[in-house]
């Protein structure tokens, strides 16, 4: 993966030339940005290094194929890019041992690569992995757990625990319900048994 660097007075300034020696929009990559002591007399000089996201992408989508192949699992790879949002989309006959028990295997998988992006390139660099369409699939059941029971704690006025959630389960049920009406959402007790609770208001 290419390492692309440029110095200037102010980041702005290094980023600039930057963009004009490599011939590059602000869109095409990702960078993060260093103090220098300058020269006697030169004040204060800013290093920027950048990667390009396409090189990101392939590097990230080449050590999620070598970490799976590490478990002996052999997967397809389908990588898309909605609304500046990465996607990493993992097809095997073996989904189940991908996804594991509520998803942690896959959790993992993504915690792992980030980390190994992060620190090959310093930047905390933000993708969605999914196992086939485990998430969609996931998120759609939330979302039509979350507004039954809000329409029933609306209705009776009492408060309804769910069931434990992962942090990111949690997540998905308290943005469903932002704007819903009549209700509230709390996350309650301590991992693994946090689970959120709608409450009437």
């Amino acid at each position: 993966m290419e390492k692309l660097t440029k110095e200037g007075k102010t980041v702005e300034e290094a980023i600039k030339k930057l963009m004009e020696e490599n011939n590059l929009s602000k869109e095409e990559f990702l960078y993060t940005s260093t103090v220098k002591k300058g020269k006697l007399f030169q004040g204060t000089i800013y290093e920027v290094t950048a990667f390009l996201k396409s090189d990101i992408n392939n590097e990230l989508k080449e050590f999620i194929r070598k970490l799976v192949e590490n478990m002996g699992l052999e997967v397809t790879i389908e990588v898309t890019n909605k609304d500046d949002r990465l996607t990493i989309r993992l097809f095997s006959n073996k989904d189940k041992i991908l996804i594991g028990r509520e998803g942690a295997t896959l959790k993992a998988i993504e915690t792992i690569a980030k980390q190994y992006i992060q620190n090959v390139t310093g930047i905390y660099y933000k993708f969605n992995l999914d196992v086939s369409n485990y998430k969609e699939k996931n998120q759609k059941r939330l979302e039509w757990l979350a507004k039954k029971t809000a329409k029933e704690v609306v209705e009776t006025k009492m408060p309804v625990s769910l069931d434990n959630m992962t942090s990111y389960e949690r997540r998905i049920i308290h943005n469903i319900l932002t704007d819903f009406k009549g209700v509230k959402t709390e996350s309650e007790g301590e991992e693994p048994n946090r689970h959120v609770v709608i409450k009437p208001l």
